[in-house]
């Protein structure tokens, strides 16, 4: 017998390895010795642009809208979608992405397939400006069923220990500004499938279906990538004070916002500050959903959330517009006990 026989194609791995070199090269930075198709990818740290540097790492995966990407059978955003649930939680700390490292397990390995998802891990790491320095590509026919696959991200990121963002200097009557998201992003798939029954035999004709209070059909929308926030907040970290930025994930504002707030502050959201995207309206009416929850579940329409001084609020939200960005005042810092209250 061969290892092939067994379902493992070691040379669908070799092809795959080649196809994906140009890619990988597409997102080099100048610290990179060695990339893709070693043991370990090599990069010099800088050290020498910083006095006493920390490194901040963080892991993420998309979640089940990858079961989305594979009724839709479209596999170029989600690569984003994998690198900007990384790296935004770098932003949180303030780091600036160094580089990055995937992990894909199939039951089968189909190298223009995987070709195709590892595009958009490419396009997102130029988006975040960091490299791909390598990943692991690994077939396990017996775990994964035909069409099944699992996809998993690794980000490292470097900022000075003194500008580490912490949340420690929130203080009442600071002000909460948001970001806007593209829609769901990568939370909340579970619920979604479930209430456009999206698991059942016609899962793939609902997704084609046009709705046309989204202007699209529901699958481009679902599949819309996860924002990269990288520029803009790297850009404003330059000259604000940044003293708290939440990526608001799973969980939504009511779940992330929290995760930042020092002993003896609330957060008090305003709803009616910025737009709700169509999507969200939609799913509340499909699925029956309380306010309460979509706010636990949901971004809401917001991706990132930056709480500063209330002096700052107008030179930054200036400074936003100026990158293109559309920057809303979503409400203010209050005394209590780490509690958001939307009203």
């Amino acid at each position: 017998m061969k290892y092939k026989d067994s379902g493992v194609d070691i040379e669908a791995g070799e092809k795959l390895v080649k196809r994906i070199e140009a890619l990988a090269e597409s997102t080099s930075r100048p610290e990179v010795i060695s990339g893709i198709g070693g043991f370990g990818g090599l990069f010099r740290f800088p050290a020498e642009k910083y006095k006493d540097p920390v490194l901040v790492a963080g892991t993420d995966g998309v979640g089940t809208k990858l079961k989305v990407a594979t009724l839709c059978n479209r596999f170029d955003t989600i690569g984003i979608d994998l690198v900007a649930m990384c790296v935004n939680d770098l932003l949180a700390s303030g780091a600036e992405p160094l580089f990055f490292l995937d992990y894909l397990a199939v039951r089968k390995l189909e190298p223009a397939w995987a070709e195709e998802l590892i595009k958009g891990i490419a396009q997102g790491c130029r988006m975040a400006n960091c490299t791909l320095l390598g990943g692991e590509t690994a077939e396990m026919p017996g775990v994964y069923r035909e069409g099944e696959y699992e996809l998993a991200g690794f980000a490292v990121g470097v900022l000075e220990r003194d500008k580490i963002i912490d949340g420690s200097n929130i203080k009442a009557g600071d002000k909460l500004i948001g970001l806007a998201s593209r829609g769901l992003h990568s939370n909340g798939y579970s619920l979604v499938r479930k209430i456009f029954g999206l698991d059942e035999v016609d899962g793939s004709d609902r997704l084609n279906h046009r709705v046309e209070s989204l202007g699209k059909t529901l699958g481009e929308e679902l599949l819309e990538p996860t924002r990269i926030y990288v520029k803009p907040i790297l850009k404003i970290l330059e000259r604000f004070k940044i003293r708290g930025l939440a990526h608001i994930t799973g969980g939504g504002m009511v779940g992330n916002i929290p995760r930042i707030l020092p002993e003896g502050c609330n957060a008090i959201i305003h709803k009616g500050n910025w737009p709700i995207l169509p999507i969200f309206s939609l799913l509340r009416q499909e699925g029956k959903i309380s306010e309460e929850e979509m706010f636990k579940v949901f971004n809401m329409g917001i991706g990132i959330v930056a709480i500063v001084s209330k002096d700052e609020v107008d030179d930054l939200k200036a400074e936003l517009t100026e990158q293109g960005e559309t920057p809303y005042l979503l409400g203010e810092v209050g005394k209590g006990n780490k509690e958001i209250k939307v009203i």
